[in-house]
């Protein structure tokens, strides 16, 4: 069985954000507060997350997390990655090393401004002191095994950096980060009718570096997944008005989020 919680909803800014306040989202829907985003998959005992948020350490106590078998991370935008110092609860809990999986230009961005939480493989920094992360580099299109789950890097275009998203059992769970396109070879890895699929939308009209909600609806079409969770809503994103705008499978994801399937 599949579980997938959704620990943050928001875009960069979060909503509310400082600068701009709810924007067009009502705040009297509890729907409409979102944290930064992030998403844990759990299969068959077998627990992965997905991205660290500067919100993560609520983010793991609302949800009750502390255990991880890995984290995934998708690109090296501060509201995708600045969390990880959070990461030390996790190897205090279970006092050992904690694997993290990211491409190439993602590894050596953690390297640069995290260097210190990295750890030899034989052996676990000293954990009261600092967190103790693993690298583990992974190239489009190269499945690797984290416990019971197969995970395939897939390539996302048109992003102001390298992205990545993820195939979860051959496509059972489609995950997309920031993207304006899902790179064509990406479709052909998908070779399992898709249970879940995520998409980031940040706002209804898209902009150079995201995808619009047409064009996310159009990916959603081919794809064909029986459900789709719309994340990464920024303050212009109200639950309601992106509800009414999709179709029956198709819904705006909320923190603390649980789907089981």
């Amino acid at each position: 069985m599949y579980k997938l919680t959704v620990l943050g909803s928001g875009a960069a800014p979060g909503v509310p954000s400082v600068a701009g306040g709810w924007g067009n989202c009502r705040p009297d829907n509890p729907k409409n507060r979102r944290s930064r985003t992030g998403v844990c998959v759990e299969y068959d005992n077998t627990r992965v997350l997905i991205d660290t948020s500067p919100d993560l350490r609520l983010q793991l106590l609302t949800s009750g997390i502390r255990h991880l078998d890995g984290i995934l991370y998708t690109h090296a935008h501060a509201d995708h990655l600045h969390g990880i110092d959070e990461l030390r609860e996790i190897n205090r809990a279970e006092l050992s090393s904690l694997n993290f999986y990211a491409s190439e230009e993602t590894t050596a961005v953690i390297k640069e401004r995290f260097s210190y939480l990295l750890a030899d493989r034989e052996r676990a920094n000293n954990v009261a002191a600092r967190p103790s992360l693993v690298a583990n580099v992974v190239e489009p299109y190269q499945p690797f095994v984290v416990g019971r789950l197969k995970i395939t890097p897939i390539r996302l275009l048109g992003h102001n950096m390298p992205t990545t998203g993820y195939l979860f059992n051959d496509g059972e769970i489609v995950y997309i980060a920031d993207y304006r396109q899902i790179d064509e070879e990406a479709f052909e890895h998908i070779r399992r009718p898709t249970k879940l699929m995520i998409v980031p939308l940040t706002t209804p009209e898209g902009g150079k570096y995201h995808a619009s909600l047409a064009e996310i609806l159009d990916d959603i079409a081919r794809v064909r997944p029986e459900r789709a969770l719309i994340n990464h809503m920024a303050i212009e994103c109200d639950y309601d008005a992106v509800n009414r705008a999709t179709p029956a499978h198709v819904e705006p994801a909320y923190d603390g989020m649980s789907i089981y399937f």
